[in-house]
């Protein structure tokens, strides 16, 4: 439980918090001086009103509890990247390999009690083999650190209660005399497990450390990640992002001893008060060049609304790489396309540094017949998939050399009417009209049938003959008859899709 200034109780007067249960207002939670004075969690507000009449008592909010504790989860990403909340009211961290940055288990977890010390928390922490073991001691025994090898030792003393298994469990094993977690790894398995469950066994051997289940951190563990402590905290913006760049070098020789490139990099600030600070940005193709990487992350700092602010100094900077792709070192092409290509991916990663990825769009093919709908506005970051089956489709269509272009640059959307004379009814046209102006047809081509998408709901039902046209003035147009005659209950139309250049 948490006391502060937003509590507005002084620390001496007893605090509860409540919530409605079968029917009535009963304490979820209790502080020290409650406790101290006899009251605990189930009994009903009206009793404790009576033993206490000064009883400060104060609504449940479990969406409250929840988003704090995320923070606190957050504040905690500086000891270890694997950080998991165990809820209602707890944090699960995995300090493998990470002690040594803190000066062994007793500096990381004197750390990380101080850290959560100074913004209003009570905490009880203990370090073990295993999660649930851990869990188990930090809430039913006052061990700081089991050596290792000794989990099972010290939870044989534990009460039933710390198999979290509930009230109706824990009742019927002191009915059968079973009081602590000894006295259930003393007994046969198979026993138990008919008589209170699978599930009960299971979660003794976990506490005992005889199976060992890994943490689903809140993040997942990036690919690779670098981090700096800093001796003497930075106080200002230009110094954090150099030593960003010095994680930047490290991360690049890690990626290019790996062969593969970064498709995000995410930075985190750490500030002295406990604040943390991550900006990401997002490539279009896997990256691991220093100056471009560099690049983003001043683009990206420059275009924050909210910008970083060091406040008394950043204490640790880390950068990690949660997205990587293989990367084979680029052959050079004698016609410069390679820098071309490379060129285009640099301006729409540095637009989507500045701008967000999700406002730099590029064009996707989609799998239909209908011209309209041949392509899709995606976002150009993190499309590559998409971009490549654009550019397949943009194949298809490419004209042979020395002809003109098959589908045209400037397209209408919707198709606009047209009034069109044609020599025969299925043939091209010989003039037409549009926006009033009435033009002689010197040149068609056609026509293309595009049939219509029976398996689509939505689907125009009607067969399209596309012509492309050139008129005497040497404008060039792509226009389109909807419908064939005689196979529809209405007359054909014409319509002008598209104008080439």
């Amino acid at each position: 439980m948490r006391r502060g200034p937003a509590s507005a109780v002084p620390a001496e007067t007893p605090l509860a918090v409540v919530e409605t249960e079968r029917g009535a207002l009963r304490l979820v939670a209790v502080d020290p001086a409650a406790a101290a004075l006899g009251l605990a969690p189930g009994l009903t507000l009206a009793d404790a009103r009576a033993r206490l009449p000064d009883l400060v008592a104060r609504p449940a909010a479990p969406a409250a509890d929840a988003a704090v504790l995320l923070r606190l989860a957050a504040l905690c990403d500086r000891f270890t990247p694997l950080v998991a909340v165990d809820p209602p009211d707890g944090l699960v961290l995995d300090v493998t390999g990470c002690a040594h940055l803190f000066g062994g288990e007793d500096g990381l977890r004197d750390d990380a009690r101080g850290l959560l010390a100074r913004h209003g928390f009570m905490v009880r922490a203990t370090l073990a083999g295993t999660p649930d073991t851990a869990r188990a001691l930090a809430r039913f025994a006052r061990v700081a650190i089991v050596p290792p090898g000794q989990d099972e030792r010290h939870a044989r003393a534990l009460p039933v209660a710390a198999l979290g298994a509930g009230p109706e469990v824990a009742l019927a094993l002191g009915r059968a005399g079973l009081r602590s977690l000894g006295d259930l790894a003393d007994r046969s398995s198979t026993i138990l497990a008919a008589r209170f469950g699978e599930a009960t066994t299971r979660r003794l051997a976990r506490i005992l450390g005889r199976e060992d289940v890994r943490i689903t951190p809140l993040r997942p563990p990036p690919d690779c990640w670098a981090e700096r402590r800093c001796a003497e905290p930075l106080t200002h913006l230009d110094g954090a992002l150099a030593a960003l760049g010095e994680l930047i070098d490290d991360i690049v020789a890690r990626l290019e001893a790996d062969g593969a490139g970064g498709r995000r990099f995410e930075a985190s600030f750490f500030r002295t008060d406990g604040a943390v600070r991550r900006v990401a940005v997002e490539t279009g193709r896997p990256l691991r060049d220093a100056g471009a990487i560099r690049r983003l992350f001043r683009e990206r700092c420059d275009a924050l609304a909210d910008p970083l602010d060091p406040g008394f100094g950043f204490d640790l900077l880390r950068l990690a790489v949660p997205v990587a792709e293989p990367l084979d070192t680029p052959q050079l092409r004698l016609d410069g396309g390679a820098e071309q290509d490379d060129a285009a991916a640099d301006l729409i990663d540095r637009l989507g540094a500045r701008l967000g990825p999700d406002r730099v769009l590029r064009f996707a093919a989609r799998d239909t017949h209908r011209p309209e709908r041949a392509a899709v506005a995606v976002p150009a970051i993190g499309a590559a998939a998409a971009a490549d089956a654009a550019a397949a489709d943009a194949a298809i269509w490419a004209p042979e050399p020395g002809e003109p272009p098959r589908r045209p640059l400037q397209m209408f959307d919707p198709p606009q009417p047209i009034e069109v004379m044609a020599e025969t009814p299925d043939g091209p046209p010989l003039r037409f009209r549009w926006r009033r102006v009435l033009h002689e047809v010197a040149l068609a081509e056609g026509p293309e049938r595009i049939a219509p998408e029976w398996w689509r709901r939505d689907a125009d039902p009607a067969a399209r003959d596309y012509y492309r046209i050139e008129d005497r003035e040497g404008r060039r147009f792509w226009v389109f008859r909807r419908g064939l005659y005689g196979d529809a209950p209405e007359p054909p139309r014409w319509f002008l899709h598209g104008l080439f250049a």
